[in-house]
């Protein structure tokens, strides 16, 4: 058992929230337990519908009962193998089913999870599996073309700590013969005995939520990933952020594209199904033509989409007429500044409603809804400030976070309109700091930092406005230029597809800007055209870009953010 994945939060700071009903006894097998009793025989969970291109098998559809009854007969086969309270568990599994059920077979006996995206290889899955230390790993036999259990089972030796090895996967899927020391574990339903043991388990020796669930990773962009424990206590006090904004109820249908893997599946999809008992729809990885069947076979009511493929899939008005999409009535989105023209596209001409969301695995979550910002131009361009006396907003945790603003040059707090400053937060959806000897994240007055860069907005100052990562800022002159906003007004051009806005080194600017783009099929950009598209914008001249560069696509890592740092090495070889 690893003892440094117990107790994330002191004391003092437990006893502060749950006085104040921020965090409770609740855990997420609790929870789960509650949705069996409540739910039952009622539809749960679904496999993506391509399943047997991906793995060879039939997709499925569980019900809460059966779900649970798979999962405890998981849970005891964890339990033969030696796994328990405080040991890691290395994830890479596709989102399907067993995916659901090998994270609740985990939590329900304290094992932490670490979740890796089906894209990392070897490198990635060993530098992780010895940050954190193993102690086990599950994955599939195939996907695609691709066979992780081999290719876990190369560079086992290479993890001092790994124990053991698994596939998890229906009958059908597994391979006559798998690796040396590789595990294949099938569904199957629980016996009396199991779920006897694990029901004296829970009464014995109860999770507590301020033990680690989860051991998410950060991006990755610029330097190698961190890891982010985070417990119960906090990811139950985040996922009522995603509740709130988009208003989940039992009766919604959730498809979910976004990988199980951090605060974007997990957060946005995940832990609102659980919390509320509604249907989950699991996707992946992602196929524009499965992605829409499955919204009208499964009359789906809510889901996620990155602002790129909602702003093609409206300027592509065929698609969206050969599909039902009147069960449909609203989407997630976020990760970059939203066009106003396209929430505004989909507000008027489909009556769904687009909720900008702003989140990281450290425990930001920024949510914009139609109840909260009616207008959709508001909505893709503001996010809810926190705090302003006279502004309630629909998210329960409004109420229980500290926002702040500070400048990154003096340290003093921001309180006027338009003065960009780092987004600084507290509360009970934050996490205890990074895994392993990792300078604190947290100010003085034990505040988030989160590198993100906002200002204050709106006539009262009641809104935040995301400008940039503070380590992307493009500084030209002495100026600061926020490529994020540069990006969302670049994207509004009819030609453009998707975009990075980058500096290039300069002698004595220091940084000029640049726009590396990708372009809508049979169209054509000039940088000189994108100029005077962005002066049409009445834009400051400073910002406008001085070097266009057109590509097929452009690099990213496994959660679809874009790696800067390639476009920059390469702008400057």
């Amino acid at each position: 058992m690893n003892k440094t994945h117990r107790g994330l939060h002191p004391r003092v700071k437990v006893d502060e929230y749950t006085s104040k009903g921020w965090w409770s006894d609740e855990t997420i097998d609790h929870v789960f337990r509650v949705q069996v009793r409540t739910r039952g025989d009622e539809l749960a969970v679904v496999d993506p519908a391509n399943r047997s291109e991906l793995s060879g098998g039939d997709p499925r559809r569980l019900s809460w009962n059966e779900l649970e009854s798979e999962v405890i007969s998981l849970a005891a086969r964890f339990t033969e193998a030696g796994l328990g309270r405080g040991d890691v568990l290395g994830v890479q599994m596709p989102n399907t089913v067993e995916l659901v059920e090998v994270y609740l077979a985990a939590w329900s006996l304290g094992i932490v999870v670490s979740p890796l995206p089906m894209q990392y290889r070897e490198r990635e899955v060993e530098g992780m599996a010895n940050q954190a230390a193993f102690a086990a790993f599950v994955t599939v036999p195939s996907f695609g073309d691709r066979f992780p259990a081999t290719e876990i089972a190369a560079i086992r030796s290479r993890i001092a700590s790994l124990r053991s090895v698994f596939v998890y996967a229906p009958e059908s899927e597994l391979p006559a013969e798998l690796p040396t020391g590789v595990v294949g574990l099938s569904p199957r339903a629980a016996t009396e005995s199991q779920r006897s043991a694990l029901d004296r388990r829970n009464t014995e020796d109860p999770n507590d939520p301020n033990d680690a669930m989860t051991i998410c990773w950060t991006s990755g962009t610029e330097s190698e990933p961190k890891g982010v424990p985070r417990s119960h206590y906090e990811w139950l006090a985040i996922c009522w952020a995603t509740i709130d904004a988009p208003d989940i109820v039992v009766d919604d249908v959730l498809l979910n594209p976004f990988p199980m893997v951090n605060m974007a599946g997990i957060n946005g999809m995940f832990l609102p199904w659980l919390r509320t008992g509604c249907v989950l729809v699991q996707h992946h990885p992602f196929d524009l033509r499965v992605f829409l069947g499955q919204i009208e076979a499964e009359r789906v009511t809510y889901t996620v989409a990155p602002p790129a493929l909602l702003w093609m899939l409206l300027a592509d008005e065929s698609m969206l007429a050969a599909v039902d999409l009147s069960s449909l009535t609203r989407i997630g989105s976020g990760s970059v500044p939203l066009q106003p023209p396209m929430v505004r596209g989909w507000q008027e001409r489909y009556g769904i409603g687009v909720i900008n969301f702003f989140g990281s695995n450290e425990g930001i979550s920024l949510l914009s809804s139609p109840a909260d910002m009616p207008d959709p131009d508001d909505r893709a361009r503001y996010f809810p400030r926190f705090g302003v006396e006279n502004f309630r907003w629909s998210t329960r945790i409004s109420d229980w976070m500290d926002v702040r603003l500070v400048d990154v040059v003096t340290g003093e707090d921001i309180t006027e309109v338009g003065h960009p400053g780092e987004l600084r937060i507290s509360g009970p959806t934050v996490f205890a700091g990074y895994l392993g000897d990792r300078p604190s994240p947290f100010d003085e007055r034990g505040f988030l930092c989160t590198g993100d860069i906002f200002e204050i907005a709106g006539d009262h100052g009641q809104f935040l406005r995301y400008l940039d990562r503070g380590k992307d800022l493009v500084i030209r002159g002495g100026m600061n230029i926020a490529p994020a906003e540069l990006e969302g007004l670049i994207a509004e051009h009819p030609a453009v597809a998707d975009v990075a806005v980058i500096g290039d080194p300069d002698e004595v600017l220091g940084e000029r800007v640049a726009a590396v783009v990708t372009l809508r099929p049979e169209t054509e950009l000039e940088l000189d055209a994108l100029v005077a598209f962005l002066k049409d914008k009445r834009i400051a001249s400073y910002k406008l870009p001085e070097r266009l560069e057109i590509r097929k696509e452009l690099p990213r890592n496994s959660t679809g953010k874009i790696l800067k740092r390639e476009l920059r090495q390469k702008s400057v070889a």
